[in-house]
């Protein structure tokens, strides 16, 4: 999806420092504020993936500088912003699956438990459970939750100050059609990566300029499962003697020592699948063979209302143009300025 919509908010590219502004400020937004924690993707105008293959070929190319996350989005981030924006549900947000599937012996819901009523229903996920990914989320989903991190963190209702509008004007979409007509806003700061965003973070080698076989640093073989294993290159995917954690198919974000991308990205190989702005779905899960963690493979374009529990989502946080008098407001102008949201 391009960036579209009329841009009313400060222009705040940043190359380092802001990225490290946007974060302080989240901290600072409420009680029980999400922390992201992000990694610089530099080397603007890099060039695209030159393989050849349906997933590869043409994909990695960005002109600017940005930040990703440097793991997925956990079950305690999502169980955050829960409690935040909904006590009543209005969009969905919550599957009751993140609790109730079993495999057999085996949990394949991220564990958030929803109590209560409507209009007064809290959240809650296990230590446990908290640092591993969340599940079971749709485009929707990971759209609100973008929209509710750009607005800094408020609580309240599903509405346009809260999760309706930010980095995506959703205004109750729900359906397919509506949701598939969504793009991104040209004052938007944390969004879904587009492929491009999230290939490059995954694959790209500033170091040689070529793109990498895997996102653990490795070009030529299958990743190893160990989680004790040192040295490095080993991720969460299906093979012998699976699940690789006690009975957890998930593994926590970041567990596997040594095994980041160039950038510094956990996991975009396995553990869970992840949501792209276009609706596609990459990087391999727990259930998936190696050959999905590849950078060549492709997986197939999803409605946005899809929803399965080897699927989650990182955020990226993207730039708009920087001016010094912009930098010089400090935290507590930014923070004025970042909730300002449309109201009609």
């Amino acid at each position: 999806m391009e960036a579209s919509g009329s841009g009313g908010r400060m222009n705040m590219r940043y190359l380092g420092i802001v990225a490290t502004i946007a974060v302080c400020l989240a901290v600072s937004a409420t009680a029980q504020a999400v922390t992201v924690d992000l990694v610089t993707v530099g080397n603007p105008g890099n060039a695209p993936d030159t393989r050849t293959g349906s997933g590869s070929l043409g994909y990695g190319s960005v002109g600017y500088n940005y930040s990703i996350g440097k793991y997925e989005v956990t079950a305690g981030q999502y169980t955050a912003f829960l409690n935040a924006v909904a006590a009543t549900d209005t969009y969905g947000l919550y599957n009751p699956l993140m609790t109730n599937y079993d495999y057999g012996s085996f949990q394949l819901g991220c564990q958030i438990q929803r109590n209560g009523s409507p209009a007064s229903y809290t959240y809650s996920v296990g230590d446990s459970w908290a640092n591993r990914p969340v599940n079971f989320v749709s485009w929707g989903d990971a759209a609100r939750f973008t929209n509710w991190l750009t607005n800094g963190q408020p609580t309240g209702a599903q509405g346009l100050s809260t999760t309706e509008d930010g980095s995506y004007y959703l205004n109750g979409a729900v359906t397919d059609a509506a949701l598939q007509a969504v793009t991104r806003e040209a004052d938007a700061l944390y969004v879904i990566p587009t492929e491009n965003e999230w290939y490059k973070a995954a694959y790209y080698n500033p170091a040689t300029s070529t793109y990498n076989l895997y996102a653990t640093s490795n070009n030529t073989t299958a990743p190893g499962r160990s989680l004790a294993d040192a040295d490095g290159h080993n991720a969460n995917y299906n093979s012998a003697g699976h699940p690789i954690d006690g009975t957890n198919f998930f593994t926590v974000v970041g567990e596997f020592q040594n095994s980041d991308s160039p950038y510094g990205t956990f996991d975009q190989s396995g553990n869970v699948r992840e949501w792209m702005e276009n609706m596609f779905i990459r990087g391999g899960s727990f259930d998936n063979t190696s050959g999905s963690l590849r950078s060549t493979y492709h997986g197939a374009v999803n409605l946005p209302t899809y929803e399965i529990d080897n699927l989650g989502f990182r955020v990226a946080l993207v730039p708009e143009p920087v001016t010094m008098a912009g930098l010089v407001l400090g935290i507590g102008g930014l923070a004025t300025y970042v909730r300002k949201r449309r109201t009609t």
